[in-house]
């Protein structure tokens, strides 16, 4: 084959890769435009007036821009009762449960684990049957942890789907033959797993970080039956601000404008409690997001 022909088909084959990676670059913009415009359109419609979204003249920019949404919100005297009460109870209960998970997944991982699969299944079954809420809610109360920060995470704190990703990633992805040649050496199983598996598994550990923070950070239903109003997370006092700028008739009788005026003041706090609730996990994402997708995939996989 010539030189010419060597050259001719490279220069095909390079024009083939730019044509792909174009290719796969405007999929990659669709996708990304597809699963991000509807959370920018709602940071556009919390700053639009509520008659204008509906309207449909709120595409890219704010119509009539205003913060009269955020400055309801933020009149609330609960709000930032709300932010400090969340941001402990994501912390605490991130911190408890990703401890658990490893703790639970960790001797799931290990092949001469006495009784794994009885262990294994013992834990899958609770994914598919629980007690239900009465139950639940008994325990909580006989065990006096109601009105409590541990109410909020003591009775859920183990996710069996966590558990199952960090185990599949503990026997995938960190060989073996590393944990033989440690326990050759003499090292324990507790010396195994904070010296060797805890540093080795940064990946999936964010992956479960972000899993509990989210979990948390959006938990209000827990909170709504085993917490009081001043311990309330900032999901529960959004929740609550919504129900009060519901329309009513005592309400709209003491508004100027009245049911009208009402239900644009409640459209525009819908919008801006949306933002409020979700800014802090996107600011806290992209810190996690080099980690996350690498700990997923093979953390979702058994190899």
């Amino acid at each position: 084959m010539s030189v010419f022909s060597k050259r001719k088909q490279g220069e095909l084959g390079g024009f083939s890769d730019r044509t792909s990676d174009i290719i796969l670059i405007i999929i990659s913009i669709l996708v990304l435009l597809i699963v991000a415009y509807p959370l920018y359109y709602v940071l556009v419609a919390s700053f639009s007036d509520p008659y204008d979204v509906y309207a449909g003249k709120t595409f890219l920019l704010p119509s009539q821009a205003t913060l009269d949404g955020y400055k309801a919100v933020f009149a609330e005297p609960n709000i930032v009762r709300g932010y400090g009460n969340s941001i402990l109870y994501t912390i605490v209960g991130t911190i408890y449960s990703v401890a658990l998970i490893y703790l639970v997944a960790y001797p799931l991982s290990v092949p001469e684990l006495p009784f794994k699969k009885v262990v294994s299944i013992f834990f899958i079954i609770t994914m598919y049957f629980g007690g239900g809420l009465i139950p639940t809610y008994l325990i909580v109360q006989k065990t006096g942890i109601m009105q409590t920060i541990w109410a909020m995470f003591l009775p859920g704190g183990v996710a069996v789907s966590n558990v199952i990703i960090t185990r599949n990633y503990f026997e995938s992805s960190i060989p073996g033959s590393l944990k033989e040649a440690a326990s050759i050496d003499g090292a324990s199983h507790f010396r195994i797993f904070f010296s060797m598996i805890i540093p080795l598994s940064m990946p999936i550990l964010s992956v479960m970080v972000v899993f509990s923070m989210v979990a948390y950070w959006n938990d209000w239903f827990t909170a709504l039956i085993y917490m009081t109003n001043e311990q309330a997370p900032l999901p529960l006092v959004l929740r609550n601000i919504l129900i009060k700028s519901s329309a009513s008739a005592s309400q709209a009788s003491m508004i100027s404008g009245g049911y009208a005026e009402l239900n644009k003041m409640t459209e525009m706090i819908k919008f801006s409690s949306i933002i409020v609730a979700a800014a802090p996990m996107l600011i806290v994402y992209p810190f996690v997001q080099k980690y996350f997708e690498k700990g997923l995939m093979a953390g979702a996989v058994k190899g």
